[in-house]
């Protein structure tokens, strides 16, 4: 018996982005993660303009782990896995 979901996937599949989806998600994951980031840097700057040279480092760097996230899967899709 064929479910909708089955044929959903077929199609999907017969398209030919299987391996885009992951990417999607790790990119957009990222990019909520990078904002999220960015938003409370600035925050924190907001209530304590003093800190801005502890806190810009460590924003730059967490943003940075989160893009790496989308690289990865960037990877793992070219190389098709």
């Amino acid at each position: 018996m064929t479910t909708p979901l089955l044929l959903a996937a077929d199609a999907v599949a017969a398209a030919g982005i299987t391996g885009s989806l992951p990417l999607a998600v790790a990119g957009t994951g990222a990019a909520i993660g990078i904002g999220m980031i960015g938003a409370k840097a600035v925050e924190a700057v907001g209530r304590n303009p003093g800190a801005f040279g502890k806190i810009l480092p460590l924003a730059i760097l967490g943003m940075a782990l989160a893009e790496a996230i989308a690289i990865y899967a960037l990877i793992m899709n070219i190389l098709g896995k």
